[in-house]
């Protein structure tokens, strides 16, 4: 098949790659590019990247509803389009254009989870699977009716990061399987349950900030689910330093305060909780490079009976990166 992808992240790459193993893609369209840290460098996302290696013809459009750049688009004479973590709605005259429409490839069960970050409210909320659904585009978010779906099951140690890359190639395994039974017509679609509908919204920095009298389960999952952006991260001796990996702790002594150390050595930083406590073993100091726990506390504060506090409060902002 003729297939344009519409892509922007890591997720999307081995989408893309699958595709190239095995149809012909005409085009690839992904965002603009933006400055990246602090050097506010700019350079080709990984999408951008791999069309550009494979000689692929690349599309940054800011507008989707530009007519030229719909004429283009129709141009390439498409069958059909994939869309894998765009990250924008799409018009429906833009829908329109290809032959068979276009198909999504999402990061959860749907309906549960539609929207921004899929992945990482699965890992926040606790849920023991998530997995990746074919689908088809509307104009509804994320709403149009599933080709396919596989399951995967959400180990207590995975972050948000490392599941994204389970999800991701498990994702492009089975659009290929999807397209080729769309192709020889053996392929029905399946209206989404709405009573099982569930959103998972765009995260915002503010929810770095850890509140301490929470049950330790939570806080876990808070630093699992918020990788690589924006962190869970908290306050120590007037330093911003993030958490990178965790695990609970089945029990806190008697009368200890939430957010107090009580523990600090060779086995990390273990810090009380509203119910139970939180083992720490790697950080992310601000302005140093990641490294264990026990190496952190080598050179830095943080002896037993100190307080971790919490950082200040920001309101809620769109400064996703």
């Amino acid at each position: 098949m003729r297939i344009i992808l519409f892509g922007t992240p890591q997720f999307a790459v081995p989408t893309l790659a699958a595709l190239l193993d095995v149809h012909d893609v005409v085009a690839v369209i992904t965002r603009p590019d933006r400055p990246h840290g602090r050097g506010q460098k700019v350079s080709a996302n990984p999408v951008k990247a791999l069309a550009t290696a494979r000689g692929v013809p690349v599309l940054q459009p800011t507008r989707l509803d530009d007519p030229e750049w719909l004429a283009q688009i129709d141009a390439f004479g498409a069958d059909l389009a994939v869309v894998a973590a765009y990250g924008r709605l799409l018009p429906q005259r833009l829908l329109d254009i290809p032959r068979l429409g276009f198909i999504n490839v999402h990061a959860s069960l749907l309906p549960r989870w539609r929207g921004a970050a899929p992945i990482h409210r699965a890992v926040l909320a606790g849920d023991a699977q998530t997995g990746v659904t074919i689908m088809r585009v509307v104009l509804a978010l994320d709403a149009g009716p599933t080709f396919a779906s596989a399951a995967a099951p959400i180990a207590a140690a995975d972050t948000s990061e490392v599941l994204e890359t389970r999800l991701a190639s498990m994702g492009a395994e089975l659009l290929v399987a999807t397209i080729a039974r769309m192709a020889s017509g053996a392929i029905s679609e399946t209206p989404q349950n709405e009573s099982g509908v569930t959103y998972a919204a765009k995260l915002e920095r503010c929810e770095s900030q850890i509140d301490w009298n929470r049950f330790a389960v939570e806080i876990d999952r808070q630093v699992r689910g918020l990788q690589p952006w924006p962190l869970a991260a908290a306050i120590l001796e007037g330093r911003r330093i993030a958490f990178l990996k965790s695990s609970v702790v089945d029990a806190a002594p008697l009368g200890a305060t939430p957010g107090e150390i009580l523990e600090a050595g060779g086995n990390g930083l273990v810090i009380a909780c509203g119910s139970g406590a939180i083992r720490i073993t790697e950080v992310l100091p601000e302005g140093r490079r990641a490294m264990p726990a026990s190496a952190f506390l080598r050179g830095a504060p943080g002896k037993i009976g100190t307080m971790v506090a919490a950082l200040p409060v920001r309101p809620l902002q769109d400064d996703t990166p």
